[in-house]
């Protein structure tokens, strides 16, 4: 069996595998900068919700991860858990 595109077809296909792949690798982030326009940090989500923290110089200094009770856990540069946080809302909720 043969298989036909027409260019527009080829094109449009092609749109729609960059645009995945493309949504699929994009990653929300954010920059830290002092009074004089330094960075000083960056955090990084990626498609899973796990955000990164960076110094200055690119280093991870931390992780964020949010589980589905809404409780979020921070770990420092090595893995170790340094501290949690749970929004008011959520704690309302599971207390009910």
């Amino acid at each position: 069996m043969t298989v036909r595109l027409s260019i527009v077809g080829f094109a449009l296909l092609t749109a729609m595998l960059l645009a995945l792949a493309t949504a699929a690798s994009a990653q929300q982030s954010a920059t830290f900068r002092d009074a004089s326009g330094r960075t000083t940090g960056t955090v990084t989500t990626d498609a899973n919700g796990m955000k990164t923290f960076r110094d200055g110089a690119g280093r991870i200094t931390g992780t964020a991860t949010t589980d589905s009770n809404g409780t979020t856990t921070f770990r420092d540069a090595s893995g170790r858990t340094t501290g949690t946080a749970t929004s008011p809302g959520e704690r309302d909720r599971r207390t009910r």
